[in-house]
């Protein structure tokens, strides 16, 4: 099992920018790939981004495509989200998640472990 730990939510205006921080431990070398989903209230869970650990590939949103980066650094075991240009569509409770799937895929339903949640919340 992986333990996932984000940190890096909070309030800011549209426009503006972010960073999250996600934390992995224990069974990290068993991760293929990590990745952010969101879910806002009333609406379902989304995927946001998602990396692989050895290659990086990556697979974006359309949502999200040219505002936020994702970056990995495998000897912290630790996954970073740049949002940039945020709009009040983007607020929702963001997710850290890690797959040991050794398919690339953006399903949520091919990620084992997920972290508790951090609030993102983009005022008008």
């Amino acid at each position: 099992q992986v333990q996932l730990v984000e940190s890096g939510g909070g309030l800011v205006q549209a426009g503006g920018s972010l960073r999250l921080s996600c934390a992995a431990s224990g069974r990290t070398s068993s991760t293929n790939a990590m990745g952010w989903f969101r879910q806002a209230p009333g609406k379902e869970r989304e995927v946001v981004v998602i990396i692989s650990r050895i290659i990086g590939n990556t697979y974006y949103a359309d949502s999200v495509k040219g505002r936020f980066t994702i970056s990995r650094d495998n000897a912290k075991n630790t996954v970073y989200l740049l949002m940039n240009s945020l709009k009040p569509e983007d607020t929702a409770v963001y997710y850290c998640a890690a797959s040991s799937s050794r398919y690339f895929s953006e399903s949520d339903s091919d990620f084992d472990s997920w972290g508790q949640g951090t609030q993102v919340t983009v005022s008008s």
